[in-house]
């Protein structure tokens, strides 16, 4: 019996959703950061086994929007709870349940779907502090399922994996056994770059970046020709991006292309730019251009 279904990743800003997505995959495609809302589109992953098809849809954080870029973001993450056969909810070790966690769990209780509480991290926190935080979850949600895991390290990962396969139900391979991704080339080339922006940039360039490929073509020694433009908000905030003597943009091109070049097995030049665009996450004309439907 072949069994095929749909997951999200559900939780706060942070948590390690990415990080868990990339552990599961034993494959770098959801960019990683310290910094929350890093996650902006909804990914779709594929993990195909001999006898299982798992459809990950990686979400933004569920938080309260302050521009229009934060409602796209989660309006998407409430559109993909009712799109999926499982819902993994991931946390950390907290002292209490937070406003954040509550706001989410509330909107997961109106689902219907299954909610399997992952607690993330547990490597880092005391034995006495997880405890807690399990007892504390439970009290205020009914989960299907509940494992302590840490997504760094790969703990209790694939237990998780068995676990997301016990509750999917018999159905089709929804996609090609090799395809890991659904997203075009170019989305995760922009998605690279991005990380490493947000990676290599202090917080006084929080999250007013956005990544824009102008164009990307293959010569006949195949080697890829990438033009990139890193669009940001404040005039000020370019001149931290460029760096002293372009020093900041050099390291960010250097480090996006090692990745780059990984992903596509191919030789890449990557060509980056940066231009202000004031506002650009309260333009709807512009993140509809950038991808954000």
């Amino acid at each position: 019996m072949f069994k095929s279904g749909f997951v999200t990743i559900i939780g706060r800003p942070n948590v390690g959703k990415s990080t868990l997505l990339n552990g599961i995959m034993g494959e770098k495609l959801s960019i990683v950061s310290c910094k929350p809302q890093t996650t902006r589109n909804n990914i779709q992953t594929i993990l195909t086994e001999e006898d299982y098809q798992l459809v990950f849809v990686d979400t933004p954080g569920i938080h309260k929007p302050k521009h229009r870029l934060g409602e796209y973001m989660v309006k998407v993450a409430q559109e993909s709870i009712k799109e999926v056969d499982l819902v993994l909810f991931l946390t950390t070790p907290e002292v209490e349940v937070g406003k954040g966690d509550m706001y989410i769990l509330e909107q997961l209780k109106e689902s219907g779907v299954p909610v399997v509480l992952v607690l993330n991290k547990i490597d880092e926190n005391s034995a006495d502090k997880v405890a807690e935080t399990l007892k504390n979850y439970s009290e205020v949600f009914n989960f299907a399922e509940i494992i302590p895991i840490s997504a760094l390290n790969g703990k209790n990962v694939e237990e998780l994996k068995k676990l997301m396969v016990k509750y999917m139900p018999e159905g089709p391979k929804y996609y090609p056994e090799d395809m890991i991704t659904d997203q075009q080339e170019r989305f995760i080339i922009s998605e690279t770059i991005r990380e490493k922006a947000l990676r290599l940039l202090s917080q006084e360039v929080p999250h007013g970046i956005a990544v824009e490929i102008i164009s990307m073509k293959k010569d006949e020694k195949n080697i890829y020709h990438i033009d990139a433009t890193l669009l940001c908000e404040k005039d000020s905030h370019k001149g931290i991006i460029i760096g002293k003597n372009g020093t900041m943009l050099k390291k960010i091109s250097t480090y996006a292309r090692q990745d780059i070049e990984k992903f596509l097995n191919s030789k890449v030049y990557l060509e980056l730019w940066v231009k202000v665009k004031k506002e650009w996450r309260d333009s709807p004309s512009l993140l509809k251009e950038l991808g954000y439907k």
